[in-house]
């Protein structure tokens, strides 16, 4: 039987999805069980016409009159987004960035499980740590036995080409980069580049205005 291909998804639109699973899980929280396109769309900041189109991806569903399920389109976008079980991550480079992300207790709660954390100085990192911070040396280890396809690269810029050579060499499919530098990757690879000084300068033409 062949395999239907599933339909590609925009980057825009991806981070639109993640937007809406957001305000799915608070009126989850809240005991809300239907939402409306409207009010979805509202509390996610975009127009309800956007809103309709982006979900259209999921196939035709929702009933006219009542709005969507809050459960079910929570389970809908988790499925395709990949975090409806928890996916492994690994953190490399602990500097203060790393050590803070390290000190978030948020990501299993969004569908993500930190496995491994890594430095070029393991050894100066406390032993009690919730994550030891290991020797670059067993990064591969780790990444096969945990099956990891994304990490987060929080190491100095003249490191960031050469460490994300080994990630992608060991298996890494998906790199969160905070190293202000633009990684050269194969096209199967995909990067998501988290640079503050850019967004702080955009922010800032706007008070400008």
């Amino acid at each position: 039987m062949k395999k239907v291909a599933r339909t590609e998804i925009p980057r825009k639109a991806i981070y639109r999805l993640s937007v809406y699973l957001r305000c799915l899980h608070r009126l989850e929280n809240n005991r809300i069980h239907t939402v409306s396109s409207e009010v979805l769309a509202k509390a996610a900041g975009v127009k309800s016409t956007q809103l309709r189109k982006d979900l259209t991806y999921f196939g035709q569903f929702g009933t006219r009159g009542l709005g969507y399920d809050v459960k079910q389109l929570i389970e809908m976008i988790s499925e395709r987004l990949g975090t409806k079980s928890l996916q492994p991550v690994v953190i490399v480079g602990i500097g203060n960035l790393g050590r803070a992300l390290l000190s978030y207790r948020g990501f299993e709660r969004e569908g993500f499980e930190v496995v491994g954390a890594f430095d070029v100085q393991s050894g100066r990192f406390p032993k009690e740590a919730p994550i030891q911070v290991q020797s670059m040396k067993v990064i591969p280890k780790v990444i096969d036995e945990h099956l990891v396809k994304m990490a987060i690269l929080c190491v100095p810029p003249t490191a960031a080409q050469e460490v994300t050579n080994q990630l992608i060499e060991y298996g890494v499919v998906a790199i969160l980069n905070f190293a202000p530098i633009v990684l050269s990757v194969p096209d199967e690879v995909t990067v998501n580049n988290v640079n503050l000084a850019m967004e702080l300068e955009n922010l800032s033409y706007f008070i400008n205005e």
